[in-house]
């Protein structure tokens, strides 16, 4: 079992899905802390500690990350390569949560070690629903090393 909160990092640049993700995981109680940036250098820059997130101890290390894949600044597919080829970060579960059904982002997340893809769905119950199952099987029921 990890000591540590169940810390998710959401890489979500559209505010109203973050709204939904966020107000799921607090009425199921399944995440202690989620960390919400709107673009991809931000999640980097608190992955790697750097600008605002130089302080470790106030920016855990995630447990999972949820990652949309079309955001400002660092795409989610190059934030994604990123994360599994940076040593200290690709042990990480990266959960691809786009609206995108398009082959070709399916074939290149999974390409670059997405460990899971997840299209939202449009309906808002579904969508709540499944950011409840998700929440489960990556925060409670899958286990990982602790490092």
């Amino acid at each position: 079992m990890p000591t540590e909160p169940n810390v998710i990092l959401l890489v979500e640049d559209n505010l109203a899905h973050a709204e939904i993700v966020i107000r799921s995981f607090q009425e199921h109680h399944i995440a202690s802390h989620i960390v919400h940036v709107l673009d991809g250098e931000a999640a980097l820059d608190y992955l790697l500690h750097r600008g605002q997130f130089t302080e470790t101890a106030n920016n855990p290390r995630p447990r999972v990350i949820l990652l949309d894949l079309r955001l400002p600044k660092i795409s989610g597919l190059q934030l994604l390569h990123e994360i599994k080829t940076h040593e200290s970060l690709f042990s990480i579960p990266v959960v691809i949560l786009t609206t995108s059904e398009a082959e070709q982002d399916l074939t290149l997340a999974y390409a670059n070690h997405a460990n899971s893809y997840l299209v939202k769905p449009v309906d808002f119950t579904k969508f709540s629903q499944l950011i409840d199952d998700l929440g489960l099987y990556w925060l409670d029921w899958n286990r990982q090393p602790l490092n």
